[in-house]
This record gives C-alpha cells, structure tokens and sequence, in this order.
C-alpha cells in the first residue's frame, strides 16, 4: 500500500471530488464543491515527492521532470480510479487528484433528462458535452457510454488522457486507448480510429485543430462520435468549433458541422441543499440543444446569436434552455437561490428569490 493511499480513503469516505496537495501547504479536499483544509501538517518538498513518486510510472515522473507538468491515471482495487495531475509551484512541487468512482452512473443514477439516454442510439454524428473543468462532463459521457455498451452491438473506441472511466464490454465491444501511452495524440488515435471499423468514437478533448478536423469529418462519414469542449452555451460552442479554423476555411466548415452536430448539452455542477442524489451531493443543471433542421440552418446562415431562441422553441424535442433548467432545480428545492443567481445567464428571473441581492459591479 503506497502512503498516500490513506488520503484516498479519506477522500472516498469523505465524498470528497478531489484532492489538492503542495508543498508547503496542508492537503485540502474539495467536498461538495467547496475546499475543505485536512487536519494535517504541511507537507514539505521531499516528503511529498516522494508520496508522489511512488505511485507515478516510470516514464510519467520522466516526462515531469523535464515539463513540469504530468497526468495520468492510478487505481487502487477495490476504492477506485483517480485522474492525477503532477506541477511545479512556487514552494516545490504540487498534485490535484480528482475520483473518478469505480461504478459509472447510468443516466438514470444521474436524473438526466430522457433525451440524453436517447443521444446513445444515435446513428451517426458529432455530440458535444460542454461546460467548465469540474461540471461533470466526463461522468454524462460514461453514462451515454454505458447506455450504448449495454444496448448497441457495436464497436466502441474512446481516446483519452488518461483513461477515466473503465467500461467492460456488454453488447459492444470497447476498446480503450490512452494518449501518451497507447498513441501519440488525440489526432494520431482519431486517424487510427477510422481505420479500425469503429460505430462509435470518443475523444476526450478536442484540444486542437487537428482533432477538432477529423472529429467533424469521423462523424460525416458515418460515425457516432462524442467528445467535450470548455464552454458554457450551445451557441458558443459552435462559435468555438468555427473559430478553430482559418478564415478560409470557416464557411465551409459551417456547412459540414450543421449536416455533422446532433446535439450539444452543455452543464454546470450544483450543490444539493436536500442532502440527496448522487455521491458527490452534487447536481447538474443542463443546456440541451438538438441539431433540428431549423437548428442547422442557423449554423449555416452565421446567426448562432439566434440559436437561445431556437433551444426555447424546440422543447418538443427535448431542448432546454440553462436558466430553465436552473430555474426547476430552484423550483424543487435542490438548489440554492444564491448559486442558481451566481451561475444563471439572465440575472433577473432570479433576483426575486434571493433575500439580499448582491450589487453586480459588472453591470456599472
């Protein structure tokens, strides 16, 4: 048993998200959103490499040791899988481990709206699973994951870095491969991919050109492929995914991602003040935008500014606007008024349920 695994239980019976450790600094965990110091000494230089040394694969601390930087994946049977993050600060150096459980949720566990487990028996196309680090994107992939794997005979490939979620074959077969370890990049796993009669791809990140490229081409040419970005609306992820490109090429791109996207659910991670729900006691408040054709054309037309309105239109279909689905969790007692105003677009339909509205120095 390596000694830091003792913060990983603590971790675990804690409910903790995720553990932050420095040099200098005493360990804090990161429960329910919010960071909580351990009663703990501070951790010198030596004494935490060494606690991060030991866990770390040879070729892992090699390649810190020269960028200063590091991820990748550790398990302990049994507990579960934790996503590590290695770096250099200013007293020495540093780690964020975040859990990754050892069960994947289904979208039922989750409480995701119906269309979401839908999104697993899709055909072909480009899904999107957006928001900020920590909303909970990689947790809604392995639950649209799973619900393929168990329902699809299919050939699942995901690319990551590292590997999270672990899937053993049900129907489909899955096959796992890790960026740094099992191929060179995000675009080398993706041009491999298309040669290896894959149904359905995911790409943990699209994190540059290239790979946001081959995803919109794997997804036009047959393939189901789901993938995240770090944004926080509909409309701007598609802003996002035109603007990688060079000018010349946006007009075009345009085209290709309207015939390509089948949908983007973008989220934002909420504490729960009824105590209940998943582990983490935590909840999710989701923007659903399905690519409808009236949906597409926008997107082919440059007026994704109008694609809010469109979502408000498009309930039937299953689409959901952020604040409205804020606005449920608000109405049922989940959440608080104070968060839901804090990460809620239209400030003002939220105002009147708060008992002290703060003064917005933005709005000066």
């Amino acid at each position: 048993m390596a000694q830091i695994d003792a913060f990983f239980k603590l971790m675990n019976d804690q409910g903790a998200s995720d553990l932050h450790l420095a040099a200098g600094k005493q360990p804090v965990l990161r429960i329910r959103g919010e960071l909580e110091r351990v009663k703990y000494k501070e951790l010198d230089d030596d004494t935490l490499k060494a606690m991060l040394y030991e866990i770390a694969p040879e070729h892992k601390i090699k390649i810190f040791e020269e960028t200063g930087d590091v991820d990748f994946a550790y398990e302990i049977a049994g507990l579960a899988r934790y996503r590590a993050n290695f770096f250099r600060q200013k007293d020495g150096v540093g780690a964020v481990f975040r859990e990754i459980p050892s069960k994947i949720l289904t979208c039922q566990d989750l409480g995701l709206p119906p269309v979401i487990r839908q999104l697993a028996t899709l055909p072909r196309g480009l899904v999107l699973v957006t928001g900020p680090t920590g909303s909970g994107k990689s947790t809604t992939l392995a639950a649209i994951i799973d619900e393929a794997n168990k329902t699809r005979k299919d050939h699942i490939i995901t690319v990551e870095d590292p590997i999270e979620f672990v899937h053993v074959s049900h129907k489909a077969v899955i096959n796992h491969r890790e960026v740094g370890i099992h191929t060179k990049s995000f675009a080398a796993a993706l041009r491999g991919a298309l040669r290896e009669d894959p149904d359905i791809i995911l790409v943990g990140e699209m994190r540059d050109l290239e790979t946001v490229e081959l995803a919109i081409e794997a997804s036009s040419t047959g393939h189901l492929v789901f993938s995240t970005l770090h944004t926080s609306s509909a409309a701007k992820t598609v802003d996002r995914i035109i603007d990688v490109f060079p000018t010349e090429q946006q007009e075009q791109i345009r085209s290709t991602l309207s015939d390509g996207l089948r949908a983007v659910v973008c989220q934002s991670l909420f504490r729960r003040r009824d105590q209940s729900g998943n582990t983490m006691g935590r909840v999710a408040a989701l923007e659903i935008m399905i690519a409808t054709p009236a949906v597409r054309n926008l997107i082919r037309e440059k007026k994704t500014f109008q694609i809010p309105s469109a979502i408000q239109t498009g309930k039937k279909y299953g689409m959901q606007s952020l604040d409205d689905a804020i606005m449920d969790h608000l109405t049922k007692k989940r959440i608080s008024a104070e968060e839901s105003y804090a990460k809620c677009n239209d400030k003002s339909k939220f105002l009147p349920f708060l008992k002290n509205p703060p003064a917005d120095f933005t709005e000066a």
